[in-house]
């Protein structure tokens, strides 16, 4: 079953530790099945608080998305985004 892997970014922090993580994240999906759904497009919040952009990738299992989200490369990048930004992040299956 299709899972989805959502993140949405509540605060920047540190805009140079941010740099770091793009190129990263980027280059950890060679070798996954994945698709970039959503990327930082225009956002509205509906209830809550609100975001400063989300980031939605569908991969074919809730296992292909947590190999992909523990893969040596990610575990890399999302380094920088631990340090630059405070974000949300779940996976879910689809229907």
């Amino acid at each position: 079953m299709t899972a989805y892997v959502v993140f949405t970014r509540e605060r920047l922090r540190s805009a140079s530790d941010m740099e770091g993580y793009s190129p990263g994240a980027r280059a950890s999906f060679a070798g996954h099945d994945l698709q970039r759904l959503a990327a930082y497009g225009k956002c509205e919040t509906l209830e809550g608080a609100p975001i400063e952009g989300a980031v939605i990738l569908s991969f074919p299992t809730m296992e292909a998305a947590k190999a992909w989200y523990d893969s040596p490369e990610y575990c890399e990048a999302r380094k920088h985004r631990f340090l630059g930004a405070d974000y949300r992040a779940f996976i879910t299956e689809g229907v």
